[in-house]
């Protein structure tokens, strides 16, 4: 039987191949440069702005990068990056994925954590492993095995990669 945990109360970021074998998760894009001193714009695929508060580190496939500064800017961010002196420099980065290392904040539940677990419901019934956690406005629904779909505002526990326990009202998942 699964054990309880904790309440969520956000969810972030998403996982890719690659990154998943080091550990890193997909956290944002470089769309292109911004004038010419150097500035990127980022696409951040997280609700974590801290991922670009300065002295942050980013990771691509082939480098690091450390976050000098950044500031929103018209839904996405203008990100200056150590080393990235012209434009010319950020033009190379032009499409690259930015990858960083998981957080901790209790009390969170995270896509890359729910994938793969099983879900449970409060009165025992196994409903299913997470195949998918798809955004909708209304609040993000966690796709089973099979097709279900449950909102995740229904979760009461969850350990992470293992398993999700919800109180869905009668008829929800049949």
């Amino acid at each position: 039987m699964p054990v309880k945990g904790y309440r969520p109360t956000s969810t972030s970021s998403t996982t890719d191949a690659s990154a998943a074998q080091r550990r890193l998760l997909e956290v944002g894009r470089i769309v292109k440069p911004h004038g010419l001193s150097g500035e990127v714009v980022v696409d951040l695929l997280t609700n974590q702005t801290s991922r670009l508060d300065e002295g942050s580190e980013l990771f691509t496939p082939d480098r690091r990068l450390r976050v000098v500064g950044a500031r929103a800017h018209r839904g996405r961010y203008l990100v200056r990056l150590e080393g990235v002196e012209n434009r010319t420099a950020a033009e190379e980065l032009r499409g690259t994925r930015l990858y960083a290392e998981p957080l901790d904040i209790p009390g969170t539940l995270w896509v890359h954590e729910l994938v793969g677990a099983v879900v449970w419901s409060v009165d025992g019934r196994r409903l299913g492993p997470v195949e998918a956690v798809e955004a909708h406005p209304a609040g993000d629904l966690l796709v089973l095995e099979g097709g279900a779909m449950i909102p995740l505002r229904f979760v009461t526990a969850h350990r992470p990669n293992v398993d999700i326990i919800v109180d869905i009202p009668e008829g929800l998942v049949d």
